[in-house]
């Protein structure tokens, strides 16, 4: 490699989404492919949240604007911690994920 230096950018990109993935299963947030989140009419859905990636919403730190598969509306999405859901919570969040990245 002629520049190691080019890379630096990328690894600093790198770590701080791997940080921020700590920080968020830490505080208790399960991201990935099943993760429940509330948009701001109260709806809960589950959804695919891996920091750093979106391929159908719109990131705003940790929020990010995507469609609502239960209210059927675009709105704000932020991720729910999993000791703020109940069993019925879980799995009425469960019933309804948005679409899937083909």
């Amino acid at each position: 490699m002629k520049n190691p230096a080019a890379l630096l950018p990328l690894a600093l990109v790198a770590a701080a989404l791997v940080g921020a993935t700590v920080v968020a299963r830490r505080r208790g947030y399960r991201l990935g492919t099943d993760t429940v989140v509330r948009c701001r009419d109260g709806h809960l859905s589950t959804t695919i949240w891996i920091p750093g990636a979106s391929f159908k919403a719109v990131r705003l730190g940790p929020y990010r604007w995507q469609y609502c598969p239960v209210g059927r509306h675009w709105a704000w999405v932020v991720p729910v911690r999993d000791s703020d859901l109940t069993p019925e919570d879980r799995q009425r969040a469960e019933a309804h994920h948005d679409v899937r990245v083909p």
